[in-house]
């Protein structure tokens, strides 16, 4: 889930091609500025003949040529077939040594994604897949406007190239609407926590200090509202763990294994770390977030049903915003807050 791409346009490697010797014009080859047997040239002319020349061979021999390019730039009389067969051996070993290097340089460090997924289609593909990619509502942390989510045959693309080849090909649209449906999800979600604690910890205290259900109420009362509309985080980047099961969903599993009535749940079936540029009073800060995606009993009309836990790392920070809304909003509940402020209410009326 969750395959944003940020692929701009690749920079352009610019080659330039460097002769080994100048050629004069009788055809002779000048020795390079540098040979040690030159840098006296007159006091050198005068001890030779006009018919001499340098002594030493600065051509070296054809079994001493250093590795390189095997085509002999300097030489234009060669036949066109030579010089193409010559061209290709270039790209052949441009194509070893791009193939030589480790997976993770080839992705990109933004969505841990692979650089050059086209949107051709893929060999053997039995039905055309649409290439229009649709934006997203969540800000990219370059400021380069949003994120876009990859068109169907992009993702499809991927699901072959990550070995997934019995992916059914009729079905990767609807896989990109959930999967686009999920991380605008996920982004509300982040949107949450932001708007409580990215004015610091106190302040997310106070917004949370009456339980969920109070918190536009509460934002009022304090007069946050201007800071919370103008609120702007970005998404710097994301990566997918799938195979990393957070500390929490470990434990619900065991707790699941030890009391299956109350917690008893399949274990989510991805996970995704995003990293989020948040503005605390000027100065920027990147948040980390762990996402779980978990699905439930699909609804009586067929459709599936997805869950998602969304919460900032344990990290120090995010510990304590974690403990925060979640013990305000217990306490809250656990004294009947609000039926305290409803009472307060009627009393004050009466």
């Amino acid at each position: 889930m969750g395959w944003f791409w940020a692929d701009g346009p690749q920079p352009k490697v610019q080659s330039q091609v460097l002769s080994h010797h100048a050629l004069t014009q009788d055809g002779t080859r000048s020795p390079p500025p540098g040979c040690p047997m030159h840098k006296h040239q007159k006091s050198a002319d005068a001890m030779i003949s006009p018919s001499g020349g340098c002594p030493v061979k600065h051509t070296p021999p054809t079994s001493e040529q250093p590795s390189g390019c095997p085509v002999p730039h300097g030489a234009s009389a060669y036949s066109k077939e030579q010089r193409k067969e010559w061209k290709e051996e270039c790209r052949q070993k441009f194509r070893k040594d791009d193939d030589s290097r480790s997976a993770l340089s080839r992705l990109n460090p933004l969505n841990y994604m692979f650089r050059d997924l086209s949107q051709a289609p893929a060999p053997n593909q039995t039905q055309a897949l649409p290439t229009s990619r649709e934006p997203s509502t969540i800000p990219r942390g370059d400021g380069d406007g949003n994120w876009e989510y990859p068109s169907p045959q992009q993702m499809y693309n991927a699901l072959l190239r990550k070995g997934y080849t019995d992916t059914d090909v009729t079905a990767v649209e609807s896989m990109v609407s959930v999967h686009n449906f999920l991380n605008e999800g996920a982004w509300a979600e982040i949107m949450d926590w932001e708007k409580r604690f990215a004015g610091g910890l106190y302040k997310g205290w106070r917004v949370c200090s009456h339980g969920e259900q109070n918190f536009d109420t509460m934002v009022k009362k304090y007069g946050y509202e201007k800071e919370v509309d103008s609120l702007s985080p970005s998404l710097v980047r994301f990566q997918g763990r799938p195979k990393d099961m957070t500390p929490k969903a470990a434990m619900f599993q065991v707790m699941g294994w030890i009391y299956p009535g109350a917690f008893g749940t399949e274990p989510p079936f991805d996970r995704h770390d995003w990293y989020v540029s948040r503005d605390t009073n000027g100065q920027k800060k990147e948040v980390r977030y762990v996402i779980d995606y978990y699905s439930g009993p699909p609804e009586p009309t067929g459709e599936p049903v997805f869950y998602l836990d969304v919460r900032p790392a344990m990290t120090p920070s995010g510990a304590a915003e974690r403990a925060v809304r979640w013990g305000c909003d217990v306490w809250w509940r656990a004294i009947g807050g609000d039926t305290r402020e409803l009472e307060k209410l009627k009393k004050s009326n009466s």
